[in-house]
């Protein structure tokens, strides 16, 4: 049961958890400030310092789990397909934050929505990809 929930569901509760844990939450320059606050700096070779921010590490952290999802799109057994629609249940849920609540009008949150409507886009079409070959093997 718990490989048709979608992994990017983590992603999206953490921004949740950190926005409506601040003081002043669901103002959108709270949550800006929030997602900028520089985490460590990381040296570089050309001398430079690379500066590693909460919204940064939230993107790359969906990332990462956006390429296990496309991994699990692969498969064409029936929780795939209940994994699609909770992945299209989620996109809604992050469309409404995104469009109604000024805290999630951030770069950060806009990213991570792309990244969940990517894997919605993914999964139905890999799954119409897959249903296809099965077609034709069968005539």
């Amino acid at each position: 049961m718990f490989a048709a929930l979608p992994l990017l569901a983590l992603p999206v509760l953490i921004y949740n958890a950190l926005v409506l844990g601040m003081p002043l939450r669901l103002h959108s320059a709270v949550a800006q400030d929030h997602m900028a606050q520089r985490l460590v700096n990381v040296p570089t070779a050309s001398g430079g310092s690379w500066a590693i921010n909460l919204g940064d590490l939230l993107v790359f952290v969906t990332l990462v789990i956006l390429f296990i999802e496309l991994l699990k799109s692969t498969t064409s057994r029936r929780v795939a397909i209940i994994n699609h629609s909770l992945s299209m249940v989620l996109f809604i849920f992050c469309l409404v934050e995104f469009l109604l609540f000024p805290a999630f009008a951030t770069s950060t949150f806009f990213l991570i929505t792309t990244m969940v409507v990517l894997d919605v886009l993914a999964g139905f079409i890999v799954t119409i990809v897959a249903s296809r070959r099965e077609i034709d093997v069968v005539n």
